[in-house]
């Protein structure tokens, strides 16, 4: 039996292309996120396939090639950019005699190290269960079966795989229990601000854009802000005063990223309500990065999954002080806000966004209403991104 082992550090990263292309850009995002998990890359090796491998994912021709490059750069640790079904990681750690993590897994060991809150803690614990659970395979030595009855005729009894996943569906159980309660308590939040009639305006956005240096220029907070993959993960609310603006809640929710692991998705699905339930999302895109347009569209397929694709959305070009971008403010053909141009870190441009808040949420609009809340079970529209807002 194999033991598989248990820590590493020194990173080998390894990409196949199965005809999507964007080799180079995605090992770097891979090293980006390997760094985040305090992980060394000590080297990469990509390689082409018509298929994945059943048994290896890669083919027996490539991890030889991998185990040598393990063995020149003394790397503990494989990090394939794709998603291992459990008998593939198992197959691939006992060629490679060293751990292998695959995206999924690296993301979500992230979230563990990242997570700070109950909630937070919770929901990353709730994912990582759901990941394990599909990694029970019978590779490992304390799996094997465990003598059962009474006496010398005692039957073979209950594998130690099966009490594995007994275990991990009661820990499941325990914990969307918990966050089902934490759940309601948001729900009662919002409630609370509905009836306050207070706007929700949300930061969504690609990880590493920026949106929590953002939330910090426009609120004078001080959140943990870096350059680097899920700097934050807990959804943080504040105040946001505009002169001439109704009241506005504006709140910084987790980063996305291509692939994000769906059990993650599910598991912060009460966090990223605050997203599906606002008023408006400001999603903020990193103007300097090449790969910006595949960056939106990862984001607003993580959007639909939510619930939230439907939301008003208005863009922003964060970074624009390393690129050849002015700060400023892009309309359509009809005179409707679209895009914000601004840089969070210098604050170039975020005077032009607070302007564009007051414009779509004028601090007059209630009074057209009448006494009728702005409240989402009364069948209010949520208001499109525009500077007439009776449209």
């Amino acid at each position: 039996m194999f033991d598989r082992p248990a820590s590493g550090t020194r990173a080998l990263l390894v990409r196949i292309d199965f005809g999507e292309g964007q080799t180079e850009s995605r090992l770097e995002e891979l090293k980006e996120l390997a760094v985040s998990a305090g992980a060394a890359v000590l080297g990469a090796v990509s390689g082409r396939r018509a298929k994945p491998d059943s048994a290896f994912f890669a083919g027996r021709g490539k991890v030889d090639e991998i185990a040598e490059q393990c063995r020149l750069t003394g790397a503990d640790l494989v990090l394939f950019d794709h998603p291992l079904t459990g008998v593939q990681q198992r197959n691939l750690e006992q060629a490679l005699q060293c751990r292998v993590l695959d995206r999924v897994g690296l993301i979500l060991d992230i979230f563990a190290q990242r997570a700070r809150s109950a909630e937070g803690k919770l929901q990353v614990e709730l994912a990582q269960l759901k990941h394990l659970s599909t990694r029970l395979v019978g590779g490992w030595s304390h799996l094997e079966r465990q003598k059962g009855g009474i006496g010398l005729r005692g039957g073979p009894g209950e594998t130690q795989l099966e009490v594995d996943r007994r275990l991990i569906t009661q820990c499941i159980k325990r914990l969307n229990a918990q966050l089902a309660k934490l759940t309601r308590t948001r729900q009662t939040q919002s409630r609370t601000r509905v009836r306050a009639r207070v706007r929700t305006v949300a930061l969504v956005g690609y990880t590493n854009a920026g949106k929590s240096t953002l939330f910090n220029q426009l609120t004078h907070e001080q959140l943990h802000a870096a350059d680097q993959l899920f700097a934050t993960l807990d959804t943080t609310l504040r105040r946001l005063p505009i002169s001439g603006a109704q009241k506005i809640v504006l709140s910084d929710t987790v980063g996305f990223i291509r692939d994000l692991p769906h059990d993650l998705v599910v598991a912060f699905r009460a966090t990223l309500s605050e997203a599906a339930e606002a008023d408006l999302l400001l999603h903020v895109i990193d103007a300097s990065n090449p790969q910006r347009d595949e960056q939106i569209d990862a984001v607003n397929q993580v959007l639909d999954e939510i619930g939230a694709g439907e939301r008003p959305q208005l863009r922003i070009f964060n970074k624009i002080d390393q690129t050849a971008l002015t700060p400023g403010i892009e309309r359509d053909g009809y005179g409707r806000i679209q895009t914000v141009r601004l840089s969070a870190l210098t604050g170039e441009g975020c005077p032009d966004l607070r302007d564009a808040l007051a414009e779509i949420f004028p601090s007059a609009d209630f009074s057209g209403r009448g006494s009728e809340p702005f409240c989402e079970e009364a069948g209010t529209q949520p208001f499109s991104v525009s500077p007439d807002p009776s449209n």
